[in-house]
This record gives structure tokens, C-alpha cells and sequence, in this order.
């Protein structure tokens, strides 16, 4: 089964987690943490900082490795870094997802989380990030 290396942010704000909406491909509709593919030459840390610009057009300042997810999706085995991020530049900018949330602890429940994703919630939790 292929591996698909991706890293994804875990973007924290006044207590409030950012959670956005796949806007197109497989999994079109599902929510999850924002980020993307890890290319050739790219540390994780790298690879997170430019796909965030791209997809949300802002600048984020990553605060520390949170959790490494290791899902099987039906055609690929998904390997994500999340990261631990605040926005440093800008606002997010909906460029590719076609919705977006800032989610405290009450309300982390309360999207349709793609799987991988949805195993960071309870951790999430345990640690209180989200508030």
C-alpha cells in the first residue's frame, strides 16, 4: 500500500482551534486540521509553513510537534505530523476549503472530522488545548 507523507496544523487562537472543510477531491466535505503533502527536500516544519500560506494565505508560527497519525485509508496508508501553530501573519483566508470553524473543547465534537483526523480530537482533549 502506497504511504502518503503529509503534516497538518493544529492552529490555536484565544483558546479556539481552527478546523476547515475539504472543498474538493475524495474526501470533499469532510472536516479537517489544515496542511498537506510533504514534497522532496522539505522538512515537515517547511512543508506545513508553505502549504498554509498557500491554502489560507497567512503566516504561522509553529510551536511544537503535537502527534504522529498513522491511518489506513481504503487505497493509501496516511503518515501526518501535526503540529501545534498560531497565526503570525494575516488572517486565514478560505482559498481552498469551502468552510471554516474556530472550535473550542465544547464544540470539537461538533464537525464531521475525516478519520485520521478525528484520532487527534481525544488528545486534544486529554491536554486540554482547546478551551
Amino acid at each position: 500500500m502506497k504511504t502518503v507523507d503529509v503534516v497538518a496544523a493544529i492552529i490555536v487562537h484565544e483558546g479556539k482551534i481552527f478546523a476547515t472543510q475539504r472543498g474538493y477531491g475524495e474526501f470533499k466535505d469532510g472536516w479537517e486540521f489544515p496542511g498537506g503533502k510533504v514534497e522532496p527536500g522539505e522538512t515537515p516544519e517547511q512543508a506545513l509553513v508553505r502549504e498554509i500560506h498557500e491554502e489560507l494565505d497567512c503566516s504561522i508560527e509553529i510551536e511544537r510537534h503535537f502527534c504522529t497519525v498513522d491511518y489506513d485509508y481504503p487505497t493509501f496508508h496516511l503518515h501526518m505530523g501535526c503540529y501545534l501553530a498560531h497565526v503570525s501573519d494575516g488572517a486565514p483566508k478560505l482559498l481552498e476549503h469551502e468552510a471554516a470553524r474556530w472550535l473550542g473543547a465544547s464544540t470539537l465534537d461538533s464537525v464531521d472530522w475525516l478519520p485520521a483526523d478525528l484520532q487527534i480530537i481525544d488528545q486534544l482533549k486529554a491536554e486540554r488545548v482547546a478551551q
